[in-house]
C-alpha cells in the first residue's frame, strides 16, 4: 500500500456508464462511456473541482474492462492504491465489472437507468477483506460511503460497518448517503430491509447526506416539500442522534428538464438551515447531482475558517450547503455522473454570476 496524502476517501462500485446522448437505450447504435458510482462520484468531484486528494476503494475483475474503468478514474485523478483486482476467469463467471446505461430524460420523459451490476467483484467484499487500520492510519479527513454499496449483496454492509467503525477509531469523519435504489432491494427483503440497514449504518456516522431517505416509515414513502424540511429533518435526527449533521437536497420537478433546486440541513448545534433557493433551474442531466451536493457540502465543512470538526456555526453550515447547491446545480448542467465544474464556477455561482458569455 503506497497511499499517502489523502484528505477524502470513498467506499463503493465504479461503473461503466453507457449514455446514447439524445437517443433512447433500446435504439442506440453508439454510446459515450463514463465512469461513475453514488460514492465514488463524492470523491471525484472532491479531487478534479475542489482540488482535495481523494481515493476510492473498490473492486474491479483485471480484465480490459476493469482496466478501463481504472483508466477513467485514473483520468479523474483519484489514487487508486486500495482499488482490489479479482483474477477474471474470461466470462464473467465469478465476477464482472458493473455496467449503467443512462438515458436523459426530456420534458415529459424522465430519464431511466438500467443498470447490469449482479455479481460484481466489489459486491463480493467481505468484512475482513481490507485492511481499515492501514488505510486510515496513511491520513484520510474524510470518509464516504452510502447505500448503494451496502445494497450491493448480503456482505457488503458489513464492509462498510467495518469501515466507517475504523474511521471514527482514526478520528476521520464518516458521511453516509441512503441513496435508496429499489432495484438493488426488490429481491432482499425490499424498502423495509434496506430501510434496516441505512439506520444501521447512519448511525455511525457524523454527517448524513441525503438524510430525508430516512424520513417516513420506509424509503420512497415520502416526498418532503420545502416548507416541511423542518419538521422531517427533526424526525431523522431522533433515528440518528450521534449525527453532527442531517443534510438534503429540496427538489421540485416541473420536468425532466426544469426543476425548482435548494437545500437544507440541520445539527444540534445551529437547529434548522436553509441553503439558497434555486427556482426554474435548467437541467442537461441530473444523474449525479446529489453526489455533486455532496461533494460541495464536504468541501465547505472542511475548508471552513472555524475549522472541522471543531464548534459548528449556522454562517459555516449556510457556506457548506451554499458549496453543495451550487456544485449539484452545475453538475446538472452537463452530461454523465461526474462533475465537470471548477471551482471558480461554483464560486461565481455562489456569488451569483450571470449565464452570459465569457470570452
Amino acid at each position: 500500500m503506497t497511499l499517502r496524502g489523502i484528505d477524502v476517501m470513498a467506499l463503493g462500485e465504479v461503473m461503466l456508464r453507457f449514455d446514447p446522448g439524445e437517443g433512447r437505450i433500446r435504439t442506440a447504435r453508439s454510446f459515450q462511456v463514463w465512469e461513475g458510482g453514488g460514492e465514488y462520484n463524492v470523491v471525484r468531484a472532491l479531487r478534479r473541482c475542489f482540488g482535495l486528494p481523494a481515493s476510492v476503494v473498490t473492486a474491479l475483475v483485471d480484465n480490459q474492462v476493469g482496466r478501463l474503468v481504472e483508466d477513467l478514474i485514473l483520468q479523474g485523478g483519484v489514487d487508486t492504491s486500495l482499488v482490489r483486482w479479482a483474477p477474471g476467469d474470461g466470462i464473467g463467471h465469478t465476477a464482472r465489472n458493473g455496467l449503467n446505461f443512462v438515458e436523459r430524460g426530456f420534458g415529459i420523459r424522465s430519464a431511466l437507468g438500467v443498470s447490469d451490476r449482479a455479481h460484481t467483484a466489489v459486491s463480493q467484499l467481505r468484512a475482513g477483506d481490507i485492511d481499515w487500520d492501514a488505510a486510515f492510519a496513511a491520513g484520510p479527513r474524510w470518509f464516504h460511503t452510502g447505500g448503494i454499496f451496502a445494497g450491493l449483496s448480503e456482505t457488503t454492509a458489513d464492509v462498510a460497518e467495518e469501515a466507517m467503525t475504523a474511521a471514527r477509531r482514526h478520528g476521520v469523519t464518516v458521511s453516509y448517503d441512503p441513496n435508496y435504489r429499489p432495484s438493488l432491494w426488490d429481491a432482499r427483503g425490499g424498502p423495509g430491509r434496506a430501510r434496516e440497514t441505512d439506520l444501521r449504518l447512519a448511525r455511525h456516522a457524523d454527517v448524513v447526506v441525503g438524510a430525508l431517505g430516512l424520513a417516513g416509515p420506509r424509503p420512497g414513502d415520502l416526498r418532503v416539500c420545502a416548507e416541511s424540511a423542518a419538521d422531517a429533518l427533526a424526525e431523522v435526527s431522533s433515528k440518528v442522534p450521534a449525527a453532527r449533521v442531517l443534510a438534503t437536497t429540496l427538489r421540485h420537478v416541473h420536468s425532466a428538464g426544469v426543476n425548482d433546486w435548494s437545500s437544507a440541513a440541520w445539527s444540534a448545534e445551529t437547529g434548522f438551515v436553509a441553503g439558497p433557493e434555486m427556482p426554474g433551474l435548467n437541467i442537461l442531466d441530473r444523474i449525479g447531482s446529489g453526489d455533486g451536493f455532496a461533494a460541495g457540502l464536504i468541501y465547505g465543512l472542511l475548508t471552513a475558517d472555524d475549522a472541522w470538526p471543531g464548534p459548528l456555526t449556522a454562517t459555516h453550515l449556510e457556506r457548506s450547503l451554499a458549496y453543495g447547491t451550487a456544485h449539484g446545480a452545475l453538475a446538472m448542467t452537463t452530461p454523465g455522473d461526474v462533475s465537470m465544474a471548477s471551482l471558480a464556477e461554483v464560486e461565481a455561482l455562489m456569488a451569483g454570476a450571470p449565464a452570459a458569455v465569457r470570452r
